[in-house]
């Protein structure tokens, strides 16, 4: 399952990129406004820590097959974020441009956790 180089998922660069989409979620959610505490700021925070936690979980398996399934919920909360973040611009709480870092994260994490589900899944 994993490569002579991978000893940790800390090694995966898609959970070092997820790490900092989480980062990046946090610091611009820090803005939006005191009455989303626990509606899009909690959501958005949630889906964006659970991408890199799901990598590790995956990748701390015993299998290929139990790696797969926690990418699959990786990219899932990719989805979930990307879409949270637009309702997020489109409802003013940030700026298209404060976003537009985030947004290129997310669409590098989901290549990337895409690309990973499909090699993990050719060795199946």
């Amino acid at each position: 399952m994993n490569s002579n180089n991978t000893r940790s998922y800390k090694d995966l660069v898609v959970w070092q990129k997820s790490i900092d989409l989480a980062k990046l979620t946090y610091e611009l959610t820090r803005n939006f406004p005191v009455v989303e505490k626990f509606g899009l700021i909690a959501q958005m925070r949630r889906a964006a820590v659970s991408i890199p936690s799901n990598i590790a979980e995956g990748q701390a398996r015993h299998t290929t097959g139990e790696f797969i399934q926690p990418i699959s919920h990786a990219e899932g909360s990719v989805a979930k974020l990307d879409t949270q973040l637009v309702l997020s611009v489109e409802l003013k709480f940030c700026a298209k441009p404060a976003a537009d870092p985030v947004f290129v994260l997310i669409l590098e994490v989901r290549r990337m956790l895409n690309a990973l589900r499909r090699r993990l899944s050719a060795r199946q």
